[in-house]
């Protein structure tokens, strides 16, 4: 779940300030965590604690209500409002926020379910939930070791997200996209397309879209292919750093209970 984290935190800074550059900075003065970590660590800990999804991720969003860049209008009203309900959202809040999900199921008919029950309390469109369950199948699959290969061929049979696009034409066009349409097939061809954990964060960042969304999305399944213990030293402290005490305590015993 770290490499969720650490992704959303480089994305940060260029969400609202998009770069097409690889060679960007990648952790300038004020890079800091979105409301995509908030609900990263929402999600794992209903997960870790036997919580609901809808309750938890109020409990974390009114707990930070104003993170850096702030929630979308639609989600920050379902915070305030306890009796909210769905509201047929295909945005890419859904696909963003299940990194955990993938790691602590058994078997993917459960990581489906489980990602199917974290976006329809607020992300019930179709479009919606099927992001969601797109990546958290992409983080399960890759955590098992399937090949990019194998994990291009299921994402597009079941899903029918076209991944045989090449990556750089789309970044010549590719701009802001907040829906699970625009951002999780790009997400998960930049992984696909990746060397390592650093490639695939700059990879999905230099598209000059939803960068910190691209980034937490890519950064989640890179981790769970490439391995933990594989992302930069200086990346993983730098962004546990960033965390409020609360939210690294999550993270924490998250990566020590099904990480280590």
């Amino acid at each position: 779940m770290i490499g969720a984290i650490i992704g959303d935190i480089v994305g940060s800074t260029y969400e609202f300030a998009p770069t097409k550059k690889y060679n960007f900075e990648l952790l300038p003065a004020g890079s800091n965590f979105t409301d995509d970590s908030i609900m990263c660590v929402a999600v794992a800990d209903a997960i870790m604690h036997g919580l609901p999804f809808a309750e938890t991720m109020r409990k974390w969003g009114k707990r930070y209500p104003n993170p850096k860049g702030s929630y979308g209008g639609n989600f920050a009203a379902w915070l305030r409002n306890e009796s909210m309900e769905p509201y047929n959202s295909f945005g890419n809040g859904s696909a963003m926020r299940v990194a955990a999900i993938g790691w602590t199921e058994d078997n993917l008919s459960a990581v489906q379910l489980t990602a199917y029950k974290s976006a329809e309390c607020t992300h019930n469109h179709p479009e919606g939930i099927k992001g969601a369950v797109a990546v958290a199948t992409a983080v399960y699959l890759a955590r098992c070791g399937h090949t990019k290969a194998d994990i291009k061929q299921r994402i597009e049979q079941q899903f029918s997200y076209d991944l045989s696009f090449d990556l750089l034409e789309r970044r010549r066009t590719y701009g802001f996209d907040e829906s699970c349409m625009g951002t999780v097939p790009v997400a998960i061809k930049c992984y696909l397309e990746s060397r390592n954990f650093e490639d695939a964060i700059r990879l999905a960042v230099a598209m000059g879209g939803d960068a910190d969304t691209l980034g937490c999305i890519t950064g989640a399944i890179a981790e769970a292919g490439y391995g933990t213990h594989t992302i930069p030293s200086h990346l993983f402290v730098e962004a546990l750093s960033k965390l409020p005490t609360d939210m690294r305590d999550i993270v924490t015993e998250f990566v020590e209970r099904y990480q280590q």
